[in-house]
């Protein structure tokens, strides 16, 4: 969630159906007293994730251009050997523009090989901030920008909440995604600890089952979770 994620480390956890691929955290742009992160508080992030259990070497991060977030993070996660899956927000044309210029940029400078996969919006259908076709065809743009660059290999997806992929209206969105990025958190479905566990792969399993009814072989990846 946009709120929540700007104040905790939500785990990230991407996942296919049947494949390990990813393991990390999401990361706010901005330090606990509201500044923007400069290219040393990004690095000092992503080397206090390598000393965690699990020596974590990917992060999601929720922006492009906001508080320069790829200009300062791309060349720390080159610094650290991090991966990053960048989010591009899409609230508005401007913002969203600003946000493709900002991924373009980076491609440009620092090619494409830091990148996992790229969220072209975050809960925005959970929001209601805009609707499955227009967001279907940002998801669309950033993939042909991507292409343009020679990093059409790039998945290009979206992540929102699992109540949301689970609409037939939202179908649009799940055809032009390479990815589905989907949120569970069990505390906000009012699951007590001790069910929690099996809420969460609930909500898992019902997106992957309507995802693949819609287009069979997209892998489902969890992206945020937590209590």
């Amino acid at each position: 969630m946009k709120g929540l994620a700007a104040t905790l480390l939500a785990p990230l956890l991407l996942l296919s159906v049947s494949v390990h691929a990813w393991k990390g955290f999401n990361l706010p742009g901005n330090v606990p007293g509201g500044a923007c992160k400069t290219q040393a508080d990004w690095e000092k992030d992503f080397r206090v994730l390598r000393t965690l259990p699990g020596r974590f070497t990917s992060a999601r991060v929720f922006a492009s251009s906001d508080c320069g977030t790829l200009a300062n993070a791309v060349p720390a996660a080159l610094a650290t050997n991090t991966k990053l899956l960048v989010g591009v927000w899409t609230e508005n044309n401007d913002h969203f523009n600003a946000e493709k210029q900002a991924l373009l940029q980076a491609v440009q400078k620092y090619g494409h090989k830091w990148i996992i996969a790229v969220s072209v919006g975050s809960e925005d259908l959970y929001r209601g901030d805009t609707n499955a076709n227009t967001l279907a065809s940002q998801i669309n743009d950033v993939r042909g920008m991507l292409w343009s660059l020679g990093a059409g290999k790039i998945w290009v997806g979206h992540v929102d909440t699992w109540t949301v992929w689970v609409k037939p209206e939202n179908a649009a969105v799940i055809k032009a995604c390479d990815f589905v990025g989907t949120d569970g958190y069990p505390y906000f479905e009012d699951s007590v600890i001790s069910s929690g566990s099996q809420v969460f792969w609930k909500s898992v399993n019902y997106v992957r089952g309507v995802v693949k009814s819609i287009k069979p072989g997209t892998e489902v990846w969890i992206t945020e979770t937590g209590w």
